[in-house]
């Protein structure tokens, strides 16, 4: 009988030491309008808001867009902005921010032809056309939307390093275009640069 209470004190006091050394979570929320503790010279959450929030009230007040009558049809995707810069990113993080900010400002002055679902819409349209399903509640069209104009940039960087210290810095300049997919002209452009500088390097991803 000792034995047994002996094994059963020794059982509860490891447990009781494993439950007391387990290390507690510390990931932590931050406001993604801010610099975290983890920073560098690249590109980070505070500056994609700051940036889409820019090109989305610019653009809204461009007069070219401002006064047409019918409501144009536009393509922005990341099929057309190309990362020249020295970090890697996923650049949709950028042009999926901006046309579903701009879908919400917008509210209809703007219309966006979601171009990477073609597949998915023609799928559906086929079999809606062969009597397999339901032709749902809108009244079918005769060809998928065409786009009037599509959202081109380009993120170009500067780099420099000082080889004593290893300390960083990176210029950016980051270009928006919206093209005329009739004319090629570029309707609206803008841009947004900032430069940063770190004493070590972070690993982006």
């Amino acid at each position: 009988m000792s034995l047994k209470r002996t094994l059963i004190l020794a059982t509860c006091s490891a447990l009781a030491v494993g439950c007391a050394s387990a290390p507690k979570p510390n990931a932590t929320y931050v406001n993604p309008d801010e610099a975290g503790k983890v920073t560098g010279v690249g590109i980070e959450s505070q500056d994609i808001r700051a940036m889409t929030d820019r090109m989305v009230r610019d653009m809204l007040a461009n007069p070219v867009i401002a006064r047409l009558q019918n409501p144009p049809y536009v393509i922005i995707d990341d099929a057309y902005f190309v990362n020249e810069g020295s970090q890697p990113i996923n650049k949709r993080l950028i042009t999926e921010r901006l046309m579903i900010e701009l879908n919400r400002a917008a509210a209809g002055r703007m219309l966006f032809v979601e171009r990477q679902a073609e597949d998915m819409v023609r799928e559906e349209r086929e079999r809606k056309r062969a009597g397999e399903i339901g032709a749902g509640a809108n009244a079918p069209v005769r060809q998928v939307a065409g786009a009037d104009y599509r959202l081109t940039g380009r993120i170009m960087t500067l780099d420099q390093i000082d080889p004593k210290t290893g300390r960083q810095g990176r210029y950016y300049q980051i270009t928006f275009k919206l093209v005329d997919l009739e004319s090629g002209l570029t309707v609206w452009s803008n841009l947004y640069e900032f430069k940063k500088e770190a004493e070590a390097g972070v690993l982006y991803r």
